[in-house]
Protein backbone atom coordinates (compact mmCIF):
# COMPACT_ATOMS: atom_id res chain seq x y z
CA UNK A 1 0.00 0.00 0.00
CA UNK A 2 2.66 2.27 0.97
CA UNK A 3 4.74 1.85 -2.00
CA UNK A 4 2.22 1.87 -4.55
CA UNK A 5 0.73 5.10 -2.70
CA UNK A 6 4.52 6.79 -3.25
CA UNK A 7 4.14 5.73 -7.19
CA UNK A 8 0.95 7.41 -7.95
CA UNK A 9 1.94 10.69 -6.31
CA UNK A 10 4.82 10.94 -8.12
CA UNK A 11 3.14 10.14 -11.16
CA UNK A 12 0.65 12.79 -10.50
CA UNK A 13 3.23 15.19 -9.56
CA UNK A 14 5.60 14.33 -12.19
CA UNK A 15 2.55 13.94 -15.16
CA UNK A 16 4.70 10.87 -16.54
CA UNK A 17 4.10 7.52 -16.09
CA UNK A 18 5.70 5.88 -13.26
CA UNK A 19 6.55 1.83 -13.12
CA UNK A 20 5.61 0.35 -9.76
CA UNK A 21 7.72 -2.97 -10.10
CA UNK A 22 7.97 -5.42 -7.27
CA UNK A 23 11.70 -6.82 -6.70
CA UNK A 24 11.52 -9.60 -3.98
CA UNK A 25 14.49 -10.83 -3.10
CA UNK A 26 15.84 -13.83 -4.89
CA UNK A 27 13.55 -12.96 -8.17
CA UNK A 28 15.47 -10.75 -10.77
CA UNK A 29 12.34 -11.57 -13.49
CA UNK A 30 10.72 -8.28 -13.73
CA UNK A 31 14.15 -5.92 -12.73
CA UNK A 32 17.78 -6.55 -13.66
CA UNK A 33 20.96 -4.45 -14.02
CA UNK A 34 23.08 -4.05 -17.39
CA UNK A 35 26.25 -2.06 -17.28
CA UNK A 36 25.05 0.18 -13.95
CA UNK A 37 21.58 0.59 -16.17
CA UNK A 38 18.42 -0.85 -14.15
CA UNK A 39 16.09 -2.26 -16.90
CA UNK A 40 12.19 -3.20 -15.62
CA UNK A 41 10.28 -6.21 -17.90
CA UNK A 42 6.72 -4.11 -18.88
CA UNK A 43 3.52 -5.61 -19.45
CA UNK A 44 4.42 -6.13 -22.86
CA UNK A 45 7.24 -8.21 -22.27
CA UNK A 46 10.21 -5.61 -22.98
CA UNK A 47 13.05 -4.46 -20.86
CA UNK A 48 12.85 -1.06 -20.81
CA UNK A 49 15.96 1.56 -19.34
CA UNK A 50 15.42 3.34 -16.30
CA UNK A 51 16.92 6.82 -15.53
CA UNK A 52 15.72 7.31 -12.11
CA UNK A 53 13.98 5.28 -9.44
CA UNK A 54 12.65 5.18 -6.03
CA UNK A 55 14.01 2.40 -4.27
CA UNK A 56 11.66 0.87 -1.41
CA UNK A 57 13.27 -2.93 -0.87
CA UNK A 58 13.19 -3.97 2.83
CA UNK A 59 15.51 -6.54 3.37
CA UNK A 60 18.76 -7.33 2.45
CA UNK A 61 18.63 -4.73 -0.47
CA UNK A 62 22.08 -4.49 -1.17
CA UNK A 63 22.19 -8.09 -2.50
CA UNK A 64 20.25 -7.06 -5.33
CA UNK A 65 20.74 -3.21 -5.93
CA UNK A 66 23.78 -2.70 -6.70
CA UNK A 67 25.97 0.16 -4.68
CA UNK A 68 27.01 1.70 -7.89
CA UNK A 69 24.67 2.26 -10.87
CA UNK A 70 24.55 4.62 -13.59
CA UNK A 71 20.56 5.36 -13.37
CA UNK A 72 19.61 7.67 -10.80
CA UNK A 73 18.41 5.81 -7.41
CA UNK A 74 16.48 7.91 -4.85
CA UNK A 75 17.28 6.13 -1.23
CA UNK A 76 20.55 4.43 -2.78
CA UNK A 77 21.80 0.84 -1.33
CA UNK A 78 24.60 2.69 0.49
CA UNK A 79 22.14 4.19 2.74
CA UNK A 80 20.97 1.04 4.22
CA UNK A 81 24.54 -0.14 4.40
CA UNK A 82 25.89 3.10 6.34
CA UNK A 83 23.44 2.65 8.75
CA UNK A 84 19.52 2.58 7.23
CA UNK A 85 19.37 -1.15 7.36
CA UNK A 86 22.88 -2.36 8.85
CA UNK A 87 22.27 -1.57 12.73
CA UNK A 88 26.41 -2.50 13.02
CA UNK A 89 27.21 0.65 11.03
CA UNK A 90 24.73 2.84 12.52
CA UNK A 91 25.90 1.82 16.09
CA UNK A 92 29.34 3.16 14.96
CA UNK A 93 27.93 6.06 12.90
CA UNK A 94 26.74 7.64 16.42
CA UNK A 95 29.04 6.93 17.71
CA UNK A 96 31.46 8.87 15.24
CA UNK A 97 28.89 11.75 15.65
CA UNK A 98 28.79 11.92 19.15
CA UNK A 99 32.08 12.40 19.19
CA UNK A 100 31.98 15.88 16.98
CA UNK A 101 28.64 16.84 18.88
CA UNK A 102 30.22 16.98 22.13
CA UNK A 103 31.39 20.18 22.64
CA UNK A 104 28.04 21.66 21.60
CA UNK A 105 25.92 19.68 24.18
CA UNK A 106 24.16 17.42 21.74
CA UNK A 107 23.90 13.64 21.33
CA UNK A 108 22.57 11.09 20.10
CA UNK A 109 21.14 8.80 23.18
CA UNK A 110 21.04 4.94 22.89
CA UNK A 111 21.28 2.26 25.30
CA UNK A 112 24.74 0.56 25.79
CA UNK A 113 25.89 -1.24 22.73
CA UNK A 114 28.47 -3.73 21.94
CA UNK A 115 29.67 -4.53 18.22
CA UNK A 116 31.04 -6.83 16.41
CA UNK A 117 29.96 -9.80 19.45
CA UNK A 118 30.54 -13.79 17.49
CA UNK A 119 27.61 -15.81 18.46
CA UNK A 120 29.68 -17.31 21.30
CA UNK A 121 30.72 -14.17 23.48
CA UNK A 122 26.96 -13.16 23.65
CA UNK A 123 25.94 -15.28 26.59
CA UNK A 124 29.14 -13.67 28.49
CA UNK A 125 27.56 -9.86 27.87
CA UNK A 126 23.75 -11.17 28.93
CA UNK A 127 25.15 -11.90 32.25
CA UNK A 128 27.44 -9.06 32.43
CA UNK A 129 23.90 -7.14 32.67
CA UNK A 130 22.72 -9.31 35.24
CA UNK A 131 21.03 -11.83 32.51
CA UNK A 132 18.69 -8.80 30.56
CA UNK A 133 19.89 -7.62 27.27
CA UNK A 134 18.90 -7.33 23.44
CA UNK A 135 20.47 -9.30 20.83
CA UNK A 136 20.37 -8.11 17.26
CA UNK A 137 20.71 -9.67 14.13
CA UNK A 138 22.33 -6.51 12.96
CA UNK A 139 21.22 -6.74 8.91
CA UNK A 140 17.53 -7.21 9.60
CA UNK A 141 14.29 -4.93 10.35
CA UNK A 142 10.63 -4.21 10.90
CA UNK A 143 11.45 -6.31 13.94
CA UNK A 144 12.86 -9.20 12.44
CA UNK A 145 16.13 -10.14 13.68
CA UNK A 146 15.43 -8.99 17.20
CA UNK A 147 15.90 -11.44 20.33
CA UNK A 148 14.90 -9.26 23.97
CA UNK A 149 16.57 -11.26 26.69
CA UNK A 150 15.53 -11.96 30.36
CA UNK A 151 16.33 -15.11 31.50
CA UNK A 152 18.10 -18.39 30.92
CA UNK A 153 14.95 -20.05 28.56
CA UNK A 154 14.98 -16.87 26.10
CA UNK A 155 18.84 -17.23 26.38
CA UNK A 156 19.38 -20.74 26.09
CA UNK A 157 16.21 -20.67 22.79
CA UNK A 158 18.53 -18.04 20.99
CA UNK A 159 21.23 -19.92 21.44
CA UNK A 160 19.41 -22.62 19.54
CA UNK A 161 18.65 -21.10 16.58
CA UNK A 162 20.40 -21.08 13.14
CA UNK A 163 21.54 -17.45 12.33
CA UNK A 164 22.76 -16.11 8.34
CA UNK A 165 25.14 -13.91 9.93
CA UNK A 166 28.51 -13.79 11.98
CA UNK A 167 28.14 -10.67 14.34
CA UNK A 168 25.84 -9.19 16.34
CA UNK A 169 25.19 -6.64 18.58
CA UNK A 170 24.37 -6.31 22.00
CA UNK A 171 22.42 -3.80 24.00
CA UNK A 172 21.50 -3.26 27.26
CA UNK A 173 17.75 -4.03 27.54
CA UNK A 174 15.25 -1.26 28.60
CA UNK A 175 12.26 -2.19 30.21
CA UNK A 176 10.63 -1.89 33.65
CA UNK A 177 12.83 0.51 36.23
CA UNK A 178 12.62 -2.36 38.64
CA UNK A 179 14.56 -5.38 36.08
CA UNK A 180 16.29 -3.01 33.02
CA UNK A 181 19.96 -3.52 32.47
CA UNK A 182 22.32 -1.32 34.50
CA UNK A 183 25.13 -0.40 32.71
CA UNK A 184 27.97 2.33 32.24
CA UNK A 185 25.50 4.51 31.05
CA UNK A 186 23.02 3.88 33.95
CA UNK A 187 19.78 2.73 34.10
CA UNK A 188 17.37 3.60 31.01
CA UNK A 189 13.34 2.63 31.33
CA UNK A 190 10.21 2.89 30.26
CA UNK A 191 7.86 4.98 31.73
CA UNK A 192 4.70 3.41 29.48
CA UNK A 193 1.80 4.86 28.28
CA UNK A 194 -0.89 6.62 30.82
CA UNK A 195 -2.48 3.85 32.04
CA UNK A 196 -6.01 2.31 30.89
CA UNK A 197 -9.22 1.76 33.16
CA UNK A 198 -7.39 -1.22 34.13
CA UNK A 199 -4.63 0.73 35.71
CA UNK A 200 -2.47 -0.93 33.18
CA UNK A 201 0.69 0.84 30.81
CA UNK A 202 2.02 -0.03 27.56
CA UNK A 203 5.81 0.04 26.33
CA UNK A 204 5.65 2.30 23.08
CA UNK A 205 7.82 3.61 20.74
CA UNK A 206 7.51 7.63 18.47
CA UNK A 207 8.47 8.07 15.42
CA UNK A 208 9.40 11.36 13.13
CA UNK A 209 9.67 10.88 9.84
CA UNK A 210 12.04 13.75 8.23
CA UNK A 211 13.01 14.88 5.00
CA UNK A 212 15.55 17.29 3.69
CA UNK A 213 14.70 20.08 2.06
CA UNK A 214 16.42 23.55 0.38
CA UNK A 215 15.66 25.47 3.69
CA UNK A 216 17.19 22.50 5.83
CA UNK A 217 15.44 19.07 7.37
CA UNK A 218 11.61 19.47 7.91
CA UNK A 219 9.41 17.09 9.93
CA UNK A 220 7.08 15.27 8.08
CA UNK A 221 5.12 13.32 9.87
CA UNK A 222 4.49 11.15 13.30
CA UNK A 223 3.13 7.63 14.48
CA UNK A 224 3.67 5.43 17.44
CA UNK A 225 3.50 1.87 18.30
CA UNK A 226 2.62 0.01 21.44
CA UNK A 227 3.55 -3.58 22.39
CA UNK A 228 1.15 -6.41 22.74
CA UNK A 229 1.19 -6.72 26.67
CA UNK A 230 1.39 -4.45 29.20
CA UNK A 231 4.44 -3.90 31.26
CA UNK A 232 5.07 -5.59 34.83
CA UNK A 233 6.74 -4.49 38.06
CA UNK A 234 7.36 -7.74 38.91
CA UNK A 235 8.82 -10.39 36.29
CA UNK A 236 7.15 -14.17 36.35
CA UNK A 237 9.62 -17.47 34.66
CA UNK A 238 6.94 -17.49 31.93
CA UNK A 239 6.80 -13.88 31.74
CA UNK A 240 7.00 -13.26 27.66
CA UNK A 241 9.62 -10.30 27.03
CA UNK A 242 9.19 -9.57 23.45
CA UNK A 243 4.93 -9.22 23.53
CA UNK A 244 5.93 -6.81 26.48
CA UNK A 245 9.04 -5.16 25.25
CA UNK A 246 8.15 -5.08 21.34
CA UNK A 247 6.36 -2.91 19.64
CA UNK A 248 7.02 -3.10 15.82
CA UNK A 249 3.73 -4.61 13.91
CA UNK A 250 5.82 -7.78 11.93
CA UNK A 251 4.17 -10.83 13.33
CA UNK A 252 4.07 -14.65 11.89
CA UNK A 253 0.69 -15.86 11.33
CA UNK A 254 -0.32 -19.55 11.64
CA UNK A 255 1.52 -20.50 9.24
CA UNK A 256 4.82 -18.45 9.47
CA UNK A 257 4.48 -15.62 6.89
CA UNK A 258 5.07 -12.00 8.34
CA UNK A 259 2.00 -10.01 8.61
CA UNK A 260 1.47 -6.69 9.97
CA UNK A 261 -0.29 -6.04 13.22
CA UNK A 262 -1.84 -2.58 12.60
CA UNK A 263 -4.15 -2.61 16.36
CA UNK A 264 -1.37 -1.55 17.63
CA UNK A 265 -0.10 0.96 15.33
CA UNK A 266 -1.11 5.05 17.07
CA UNK A 267 -2.05 7.58 14.62
CA UNK A 268 -1.66 11.76 15.54
CA UNK A 269 -5.56 11.29 14.69
CA UNK A 270 -6.66 9.13 16.74
CA UNK A 271 -7.62 9.88 20.57
CA UNK A 272 -5.58 6.87 21.39
CA UNK A 273 -2.78 9.13 20.54
CA UNK A 274 -3.47 11.17 24.14
CA UNK A 275 -2.53 8.01 25.97
CA UNK A 276 1.10 8.32 25.29
CA UNK A 277 1.42 11.55 27.45
CA UNK A 278 3.64 13.25 24.73
CA UNK A 279 4.60 17.22 25.45
CA UNK A 280 6.16 19.80 23.22
CA UNK A 281 9.23 19.04 24.93
CA UNK A 282 9.17 15.69 23.61
CA UNK A 283 7.97 15.85 20.05
CA UNK A 284 11.16 18.43 20.01
CA UNK A 285 13.27 15.98 21.27
CA UNK A 286 12.07 13.19 18.91
CA UNK A 287 12.72 15.72 16.23
CA UNK A 288 16.28 16.96 17.16
CA UNK A 289 17.27 12.92 17.82
CA UNK A 290 15.71 12.27 14.52
CA UNK A 291 18.06 14.71 12.77
CA UNK A 292 21.30 13.66 14.20
CA UNK A 293 20.77 9.83 13.86
CA UNK A 294 20.02 10.92 9.81
CA UNK A 295 23.12 13.11 9.85
CA UNK A 296 25.77 11.19 11.51
CA UNK A 297 24.18 7.68 8.80
CA UNK A 298 24.63 10.28 6.13
CA UNK A 299 27.86 11.28 6.77
CA UNK A 300 29.33 7.78 7.54
CA UNK A 301 27.46 6.62 3.70
CA UNK A 302 29.57 10.00 2.13
CA UNK A 303 32.65 8.69 3.78
CA UNK A 304 32.13 4.81 2.48
CA UNK A 305 32.19 6.26 -1.29
CA UNK A 306 34.63 7.04 -3.70
CA UNK A 307 34.67 9.58 -5.76
CA UNK A 308 33.80 7.12 -8.96
CA UNK A 309 30.41 6.90 -6.54
CA UNK A 310 31.83 3.06 -5.73
CA UNK A 311 32.03 1.59 -2.27
CA UNK A 312 35.59 1.43 -0.35
CA UNK A 313 35.64 -1.99 -0.05
CA UNK A 314 38.53 -1.58 2.50
CA UNK A 315 37.13 1.15 5.09
CA UNK A 316 33.62 -0.85 4.63
CA UNK A 317 35.28 -4.53 5.57
CA UNK A 318 37.18 -2.79 8.38
CA UNK A 319 34.46 -1.32 9.81
CA UNK A 320 31.86 -4.30 8.85
CA UNK A 321 34.01 -7.75 8.52
CA UNK A 322 31.13 -10.16 8.24
CA UNK A 323 32.06 -12.31 5.55
CA UNK A 324 28.59 -13.52 5.01
CA UNK A 325 27.42 -9.85 4.41
CA UNK A 326 30.29 -9.03 2.26
CA UNK A 327 29.27 -11.92 0.01
CA UNK A 328 25.98 -10.52 -0.19
CA UNK A 329 26.76 -6.91 -1.17
CA UNK A 330 26.40 -5.96 -5.18
CA UNK A 331 29.53 -3.64 -5.72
Amino acid sequence: MEASGYAASMANAFDEPVHYVSFPNGDDSQVKFEDGVCLIRTSKNVWKPMRFVFRYLTQQPWNRLPVFTQTHVVNPTIACLAGGRNKMLAAKAYDLYNAELANYGLEIITPMTIWDVNMDEIPLWVRKWGGHAVIKNPYSNAGQGVWTIMNEKELDAFMATEQRYGRFIVQSLIGNYAWSSSSEKGKFYHVGTIPNDRGKTFVADFRMMVSATSKGIRPLSVYSRRAKSPLVDHLQNNSDSWDMLGTNLSAKDADGEWQTDTSRLILTDRRDFNRLGLGLDDLIEGFIQTVLSTIAIDKLAHNLINHQGRLKSRLFKSLDDDQALINEILL
